[in-house]
């Protein structure tokens, strides 16, 4: 850990040379996160509730996915560039080095400017929490931080998919952007709104709704309590993904560069 502390050191100090260009990123994702919640707050304006859902309940649910997303993107950033560590040689170089594939990989790439993000989910999640959206005991406050923390672990994982597509396909398939990308758009409602067949996809093939949708249900108290389990079972999502990242690992092919 030690050793992965001291990467994200350098990359966080190679992103505040550039003082000026790190706080306006900053500034930019906390805005495009902010417009994305905006029509929910107008919405809310003139209906009460969407699908029975108020508004301080709709911020807990948007929290979340932003929080994950961005842990996902800040720490995981070095799978989401994949395919230009491939295009550049790069993995030759990383394959004679004495650590683990894996571990390298997510060294090569981080993006301190998330925390804008995070602190947007932050501010929210205050504000739902105290706003009343959820009667909380200590059992419900252990099972949201499970839906962020197992929420940026699928994520982590749609990443390395991505990843592993690149040994295959020497770019990535931006298909799977809905379900990277896309949660931060559509994830400001609980998945269930959709409709059920979104909701299906959403639980047993990617399992977004599994840290997101149910779990809110036992938070609001429209489900039973062990709803609050599922971003646990969330994780054997995590299985494939790792098989994936070795069957790609023997693929692959030095580029002889």
């Amino acid at each position: 850990m030690r050793l992965y502390f001291k990467f994200f050191s350098i990359h966080f100090r190679s992103a505040m040379t550039y003082r000026a260009s790190f706080f306006l990123s900053c500034l930019g994702h906390l805005l495009i996160g902010v417009n994305v919640f905006l029509s929910v707050v107008f919405l809310l304006d003139r209906f009460e509730a969407v699908s029975g859902y108020t508004l301080p309940q709709l911020s807990l649910c948007y929290a979340v996915i932003l929080a994950a997303t961005s842990l996902a993107e800040c720490f995981g950033r070095g799978f989401d560039a994949f395919t230009r560590i491939l295009a550049q040689a790069q993995f030759d170089r990383i394959m004679l080095r004495p650590r683990s594939l894996f571990f390298q990989v997510i060294c090569q790439d981080m993006k301190p400017t998330m925390f804008a993000r995070l602190l947007q989910a932050a501010v929210m999640l205050v504000w739902a929490v105290g706003a009343g959206a959820v009667t909380w005991t200590p059992g419900k406050a252990l099972v949201l931080a499970l839906m962020i923390l197992c929420g940026s672990a699928i994520f982590f994982g749609l990443f390395l998919i991505n990843a592993c597509i690149c040994f295959f396909t020497l770019e990535h398939v931006e298909a799977l952007n809905i379900f990277t990308d896309g949660p931060r758009e559509y994830g400001k409602y609980p998945f269930g709104i959709y409709g059920k067949p979104v909701l299906l996809v959403l639980t047993f093939l990617v399992p977004l709704a599994l840290v997101q949708h149910w779990p809110l249900q036992y938070l609001f108290d429209r489900g039973p309590s062990w709803y609050g389990l599922l971003p646990i079972a969330s994780l054997l999502f995590l299985v494939p993904c790792a098989l994936l990242w070795r069957l790609g690992v023997r693929h692959y092919c030095s580029t002889g560069s």
